[in-house]
């Protein structure tokens, strides 16, 4: 294996423990938390308090980016990833130790805040960081098709988080609500091992090795770079609202509008897992080829057109069909998304700006979607599909406006010249 595959393999590794850790979470907000943690409130207010702890790992998302990235740019991106790796997994693990409410009263749910907290902040800095080591060992032009080998990681740990409740559901029975939705939380030390193993046997970046180092990063990139944060985070909110409307949302919409059994409902969320691993990197090789802006922007239209038709599908019971057809479509916006936001950034300021553009739209977007479109739902579908329309819409301008002044940097980020300022442009 080469070096730049090896990288994209332990950095593609490390992620998907992540995104487990992070998404098993959101499955068990829409499947058991209400019942473990929120159980004296009514069925629906209990799923609501459940989606807005979920929240609660994406407000410290941006903290975390800002605080990791200002230190890998310091320090190095593999040491910062060791670390992110570790706690997050820490946290899951203690998660699946909990006691519930019945058990020591208002202290349960505030326990599970604090560690989704911890686990948002340590997230918060390993897509960034993870995404350069895969994007910064690659050769000139491959920076799409390398960088999209960690966001496969997304798909992936989606599939696992998935996969490890239902499995634990199918296997546990009627003790899944006692004991048996831990075992997923638990297994996550496991991951960790193996990913500390290979995340370890890789080097650090060697553009970051080479690079001229910034003494202040954080401030650097906000005093000079601030119009591109916020205009990276808007080209990611928009699909955040849509993969967490579209992962998390639609389990609790299955199972009290439809009333799909669980297993139907996580069944449906493997597959549309499995598609997107493969369009992902289809997507990437492809913006490497013909451009990021219009691989990303034809991602943006696909999500404004497909909010309604995704649930019509869903009410006549064409629901697998939905989600498979919302993961492929969307990993048009999300495919190239390592190599573009890496494009926009100095290697000396690149970690903070890419942590922190990236959390700020995960935050306002996927931290907020679950809770926003359960809200939404007591208007009508068209309601949440109307939001998805508006978050598509955000990241379609963003893309446009900032479109020019990433163009000016060569395709795969051949110089560390830094793009220009959409004012500029």
């Amino acid at each position: 294996m080469t070096g730049v595959r090896k990288v994209a393999v332990a950095s593609a590794v490390g992620n998907t423990i992540e995104l487990y850790d992070f998404l098993l979470y959101g499955t068990a907000s829409a499947l058991v938390f209400n019942k473990i943690f929120f159980p004296q409130f009514d069925s629906r207010v209990g799923v609501l308090l459940a989606f807005a702890t979920f929240g609660a790992g994406f407000v410290a998302r941006p903290l975390g980016g800002a605080v990791i990235g200002h230190l890998g740019d310091r320090f190095g991106r593999r040491a910062m990833l060791v670390i992110t790796l570790s706690a997050t997994g820490l946290a899951t693990a203690l998660i699946g130790l909990l006691p519930s409410y019945a058990s020591i009263g208002i202290a349960a749910p505030v326990l599970l805040v604090l560690l989704r907290i911890v686990q948002g902040f340590f997230m918060g800095g390993e897509q960034g960081g993870a995404s350069l080591m895969a994007v910064e060992h690659a050769p000139p032009g491959r920076w799409g098709w390398y960088g999209s080998w960690v966001f496969i990681g997304s798909p992936v740990g989606l599939v696992l988080a998935n996969l490890a409740m239902y499995l634990s559901s199918r296997a546990t029975g009627p003790d899944f609500l006692s004991w048996g939705w831990r075992l997923p939380f638990l297994f996550s030390i496991v991951l960790v091992g193996i990913g500390l193993y290979i995340r370890l046997r890789v080097s650090e970046s060697p553009r970051f090795a080479r690079a001229e180092k910034s003494r202040m990063p954080l401030v650097e990139v906000v005093r000079t770079r601030w119009q591109v944060l916020l205009l990276g985070a808007g080209v990611n909110l928009g699909f955040q609202i849509f993969i967490f409307v579209l992962s998390v949302f639609t389990i609790n919409y299955g199972r009290t509008a439809l009333r799909m059994s669980p297993d139907d409902l996580l069944v449906a969320q493997v597959l549309g897992g499995l598609a997107q691993v493969v369009a992902v990197p289809v997507f990437a090789w492809l913006s490497d080829r013909i451009g990021r802006l219009p691989v990303m922007f034809g991602g943006a239209v696909f999500q404004a057109a497909f909010a309604f038709p995704m649930f019509w599908l869903m009410d006549v019971r064409w629901f697998t069909a939905a989600i498979v057809l919302g993961f492929v479509g969307s990993g048009a916006l999300f495919g190239p998304m390592a190599a573009y936001f890496a494009e926009l950034f100095r290697t000396r300021v690149r970690y903070s700006g890419v942590a922190v553009s990236y959390q700020l739209g995960a935050v306002l977007g996927g931290g907020l979607a679950p809770f926003v479109a359960t809200s939404l739902l007591a208007y009508g579908t068209w309601a949440v599909a109307l939001y998805l329309i508006a978050g598509a819409v955000l990241s379609g301008v963003c893309l446009l406006v900032i479109g020019s002044a990433h163009e000016a940097e060569p395709a795969g980020g051949e110089s560390d010249a830094q793009p220009l300022t959409p004012a500029e442009a």
